[in-house]
């Protein structure tokens, strides 16, 4: 088990996950196939041409997606109990097909679980950087996470 309990986490803990991740074409069209999204910024490299990016947009689900399983391993893996939400979701920056992301989290708040006392809430904040040290992605994660069994 790699994920940590809840009283293993304090506010302010910070965790720069070591595991980077290149993105492919293959990983921004399946997730756009997948999810039924047929925009044409993730899909239609001649159309991107004459937009301001120049090339096809990484579907931002993926992005999400990939900031939030990066962080798993070292945080909840094992130990959570369910995934309560995301918030403040923001995609500052575009990702491009060879962007390498680098995640990193942040430990926002905790609090016991009035209804269950063998959790407690914890709130994350994942933010997620490309190569050039640039932010692309963030988001607020609240989890229900376990206590260290008795």
């Amino acid at each position: 088990m790699a994920g940590l309990w809840y009283e293993e986490f304090s506010v302010g803990q910070v965790f720069d996950h070591p595991l980077r991740r290149t993105v492919t074409e293959t990983d921004n069209v399946l997730m756009t196939t997948m999810t039924h999204n047929p925009a044409a910024l993730h899909l239609d490299a001649e159309y991107m041409k004459g937009t301001e990016y120049g090339r096809v947009l990484v579907n931002s689900c993926f992005t999400l997606s990939l900031m939030v399983g990066i962080s798993v391993n070292d945080t909840t893996q094992g130990t959570a109990a369910a995934n309560l939400g995301w918030d403040e979701v923001r995609f500052p920056a575009p990702v491009f097909v060879g962007d390498t992301l680098r995640i990193e989290t942040e430990v926002m708040d905790l609090r016991e679980s009035k209804s269950r006392p063998s959790q407690g809430i914890i709130t994350f904040a994942h933010r997620a950087y490309n190569q050039a040290g640039t932010l692309v992605a963030s988001c607020k994660r609240t989890s229900l996470q376990n206590k260290r069994p008795a």
